[in-house]
């Protein structure tokens, strides 16, 4: 029986998982509600709108992390910015700035080549010059567009290596080709932009707008009449040099000369932006809550690497299966051998972990600092379950912007109370006094740091006039989140933590500490530490590329409820593994266990770092010196969190695992 129990252990297990993937794959919440389009003096004014307003958003490449504002560069501008949209806070803190456009679509209403605005650059204005070299400068680093129609992010789908089609989620300002002929990334394309050091500016969109029409279970009231809800907005750019004189439908076409603006400014440029925009009836029966399918099914890697995940949490469960098993049985040996040594029968001298009972809960050195780490990681470890939870169900979807960091950052605010009460009842029980330092490091050392890199990025972002750079006010009202919620509440954490009765340890430790013998190479601390991250680093890396991509790389990310069983696996992983090393030095009668455990998982966020550095070699193409601090900036704000996350995970499970085999075995 006992040979069938991890078997079915896993066949559990592997249940759940398919249950999860099923969930995740039917269950979407929209992050608006949808909205009703109609014909223009239609009879269902009332119940639906003809003016379809088009946003524009920041500007970035992956070439540079310095973001722009769509007004930052010269493009045309809106006349009205009454209706720009107004922020959350996690959508300013990544740089977004959603403002009114100067284009205008009504529905169903079909638009060939209007004009939007003219732009003239002289080779004698200082402002001309200025305008046209950061035009230059973001086709040369390849920024992109992101415009947003109905919630959705305007795509730019063109077909890649082995034909299939990939959807943008923006598209290029433009493309250069240098002296070699060499075009960037969009001048591939179309084969006319092929002059040397020529920048082919776009500055012509064709908006393809698909909707949905008629009454079905995908409306929440039948529409009368021709009304409609979009499903997507694709764009097709294009560089054409207008004619002089007033355009028509002909000054479009996809045949006219290309607009190829030379590197040296000598002659007076004149650049006219213009639009097309058709609508298009959907010929399938598309459900509007699945509009974003068709971005997401796009993105690379994405479908080839289900059965790799799939492969590696099921690699994770078998180890974490026989890592449980070999641990219980081998304990409950030890276990059962001390206790008959006890009761008489066989009387010999004690060894293992036993015999160091004494010294086991001995308190560490620097047990301050240790307490301040443990509490705030496990703010860190509550704020990242409850928002992969809330993910999961489908609240912060990639449709409800900026969702995802509000709600990481108004968690880990509101989380102070818990990180004081750990770090308080933790500190108690190594005997502290110094309880006022205790609190003020809780609540300052490790947001601190955060917010001192945080900081440094941010006056770069200023200094480079980024829209990634936070705003003063903002920034003011980050400071009295931290201070008016996260501090006082972490003060009361740590009332409640001081009040509470001293934990107690189920042996008494003596006065006088015991020599540790010689311990062998396996068995000394930094070969464990070293080891202890390989594995928990093994279930999250497949994981990993991806979160980089929705970070890097513009992807969007959609697959939450595979992340929040990594999770879960990753917890399951630096428990078992940091029990079964500490289990190994406790043997070799080695009590340092308290800071052991800690960086045993810990040391999971140095081979995070690892893939971090690696990823920015091998998939990215960033250029400057800023960029690359800011890159490395922001991955050390990822990489301390998580080694809080990993170091409170491991150090939570090995001191609960050291009680439970004192408490269980009789001590003299």
């Amino acid at each position: 029986m006992d040979a069938i129990k991890p078997s079915g252990m896993i066949l559990r297990a592997l249940l759940l998982l398919a249950q999860l993937i099923v969930f995740t794959g039917a269950f979407y919440l929209p992050g608006l509600a949808p909205v009703n389009y109609c014909e223009k003096g239609s009879n269902d004014a009332t119940k639906c709108q003809s003016q379809i307003p088009l946003f524009v958003n920041r500007l970035n490449s992956e070439e540079s992390v310095i973001p722009y504002e769509y007004t930052y560069f010269d493009f045309c501008q809106a006349d009205d910015k009454s209706e720009t949209v107004v922020e959350n806070l996690g959508q300013v803190v990544f740089g977004e700035r959603i403002q009114p456009s100067p284009y205008q679509l009504e529905f169903k209403q079909n638009v060939k080549c209007a004009k939007v605005c003219e732009k003239t650059y002289k080779p004698g204005s200082k402002e001309a010059k200025q305008n046209l070299s950061e035009l230059k400068r973001a086709m040369n680093l390849n920024y992109y567009h992101h415009w947003i129609v109905d919630n959705m992010p305007v795509t730019w789908c063109y077909r890649v290596e082995g034909g299939s089609v990939f959807c943008a989620t923006g598209f290029p300002v433009g493309c250069f080709v240098d002296s070699a002929r060499r075009p960037k990334d969009a001048c591939v394309m179309d084969k006319r932009y092929k002059e040397r050091n020529t920048y082919y500016l776009f500055n012509h969109v064709d908006l393809n707008v698909t909707y949905h029409s008629g009454a079905g279970e995908d409306w929440g009231s039948s529409i009368q009449g021709d009304g409609g809800r979009i499903l997507s907005v694709r764009v097709t750019p294009r560089s054409i040099k207008h004619p002089p004189g007033a355009l028509n439908e002909e000054s479009c076409l996809t045949n006219n000369e290309v607009l190829g603006i030379p590197t040296d400014f000598k002659d007076e440029i004149s650049i006219t932006y213009t639009y097309s925009v058709a609508f298009t009836r959907s010929a399938e029966n598309i459900r509007w809550s699945s509009r974003w399918d068709y971005i997401l099914d796009s993105m690379p890697h994405t479908n080839i690497q289900w059965f790799s995940i799939l492969n590696s949490l099921v690699i994770v469960l078998f180890l974490s299966g026989m890592v449980a098993m070999i641990m219980l049985r081998t304990l409950h040996k030890d276990i059962a051998r001390y206790n008959q040594i006890d009761a008489g029968e066989n009387a010999q001298e004690e060894y293992g972990w036993k015999l160091v009972h004494g010294d086991v809960f001995r308190p560490p050195r620097r047990g301050m600092l240790l307490s301040v780490l443990v509490g705030s990681g496990t703010q860190v470890f509550i704020m990242t379950l409850v928002t992969l939870f809330f993910a999961c169900l489908g609240f912060l979807s990639p449709a409800n912007r900026g969702a995802l960091m509000t709600c990481a950052m108004v968690l880990y605010v509101c989380l102070g109370f818990p990180a004081g009460y750990v770090s308080a009842r933790l500190y108690k029980s190594f005997g502290g006094e110094k309880w006022k330092t205790n609190v003020l490091l809780t609540s300052m050392l490790c947001p601190g740091i955060v917010f001192a890199l945080f900081f440094i990025m941010n006056l770069i972002l200023w200094y480079k006039e980024s829209s990634a750079a936070i705003p003063f006010t903002t920034l003011l009202a980050l400071l009295a989140l931290w201070f008016l919620v996260s501090v006082p509440l972490t003060f009361v954490g740590s009332f409640f933590g001081y009040r509470k009765r001293c934990l107690e340890n189920p042996v008494r430790t003596n006065q006088i500490p015991r020599q540790i013998p010689e311990q062998s190479m396996y068995t000394q601390p930094l070969p464990g530490i070293i080891m202890g991250g390989v594995l928990p680093f093994g279930c999250i890396f497949i994981q990993l590329f991806f979160i980089l991509n929705s970070i890097w790389s513009a992807q969007t990310y959609y697959m939450f409820g595979f992340l929040f069983l990594v999770f879960l696996i990753l917890v399951v992983t630096c428990s078992e593994t940091t029990v079964l090393l500490c289990y190994f030095h406790l043997c070799a009668e080695d009590y340092h266990w308290w800071w052991r455990s800690f960086l045993t998982s810990g040391f999971t966020a140095f081979y995070l770092f690892v893939y971090c550095v690696n990823y920015f070699v091998t998939k990215l193409s960033i250029e400057g010196v800023i960029s690359t601090m800011l890159y490395f900036g922001y991955t050390a704000i990822m990489v301390f969190l998580f080694f809080l996350l990993t170091g409170t995970i491991g150090f939570m499970a090995c001191f609960w695992f050291v009680r439970k085999i004192y408490s269980v075995v009789k001590v003299d």
